[in-house]
């Protein structure tokens, strides 16, 4: 788990340096805009591609720490036993659709790269953001599911 915690805490300061870069983009954009009438071309486009790679690089520290939302109103008076039992299902549960999101990311990638799909302001090509998604969104599985099989959830509110 020690591998895996480096490599999600990693991906989770990739994702942080790609929303600074967004909200410079926005601020150097919008202050341009206001003050001599000149915007930066293609904002729009790079704030929504780089927002959906820094969101799928957030998913493994979120899994890592077990910070995606959990409902216990029904399960807070079952035993301990129970409670770990229903922890790991949620974690299997999880890293399957993980991995099953990162197979169809994959696919839409290789998609979108077959029809030299592009961005229409600055012909950036839409492969790259699927290629950055996808590792992101196997490691979320792969932590899933090795939560699942040791129990380690020893990340949880640290």
């Amino acid at each position: 788990m020690k591998l895996l915690s480096l490599l999600a805490r990693a991906c989770a300061v990739l994702a942080g340096v790609i929303l600074t870069v967004i909200t410079l983009i926005t601020c150097v954009s919008l202050i341009g805009r206001n003050t001599i009438g000149t915007t930066l071309v293609g904002d729009y486009e790079l704030t929504a591609a780089a927002a959906g790679a820094a969101v799928a690089l957030f998913l493994p520290w979120c899994q890592l720490r077990r910070e995606n939302i959990i409902v216990d109103f029904f399960t807070s008076r079952l035993s301990a036993a129970a409670n770990s039992g229903l922890d790991r299902f949620g974690s299997a549960l999880m890293g399957a659709v993980m991995l099953l999101l990162a197979w169809r990311t994959a696919v839409g990638g290789l998609n979108a790269l077959s029809s030299n799909s592009s961005t229409m302001m600055l012909g950036f090509p839409e492969w790259i953001v699927y290629a950055l998604m996808v590792p992101p969104i196997v490691l979320a599985g792969v932590i899933a599911l090795a939560q699942t099989v040791y129990g380690d959830f020893s990340e949880q509110g640290q």
